[in-house]
């Protein structure tokens, strides 16, 4: 785990480069009174070795879980995401800011897609399903 929040609403998953997004993105949840916790998953071969227990500590059991990466989104399915921000194609070339840019893969577009399945699941809560 690398940055938590009491209480926390969703987990938002990451490797590499794409940690500072989910870092930024939780600042921008922060200022909407979103917590949000973030989780730095930089060897998912020695994560996967750890017991249950513990696994299902740092990933948050019964939070809805939403990752971030620049390569193949639906990778985090493995980890229980409900929804994932990434690149799913190859073939352009440009500094690693624009290309971000491009494909929309933002702190801002993080930060709105964590809304959003945090929205879904208090509506879920509420109307009992």
């Amino acid at each position: 785990m690398l940055s938590d929040r009491p209480d926390p609403l969703a987990v938002i998953l990451a490797t590499g480069s794409e940690v500072s997004l989910a870092m930024a993105a939780q600042q921008l949840l922060d200022a909407r009174a979103v917590p949000v916790r973030v989780v730095s998953l930089p060897s998912s071969t020695v994560f996967d070795r750890q017991a249950r227990s513990y696994r299902d500590a740092v990933l948050g059991k019964g939070l809805p879980r939403i990752g971030v990466e620049a390569g193949v989104s639906r990778w985090w399915g493995q980890y229980g995401c409900c929804a994932a921000l990434g690149v799913d194609r190859f073939g352009e070339s440009a500094p690693a800011p624009e290309l971000y840019e491009h494909f929309g893969l933002t702190a801002a577009n993080l930060a709105a897609l964590v809304q959003a399945e945090c929205d879904e699941q208090r509506r879920l809560v509420r109307s009992g399903s």
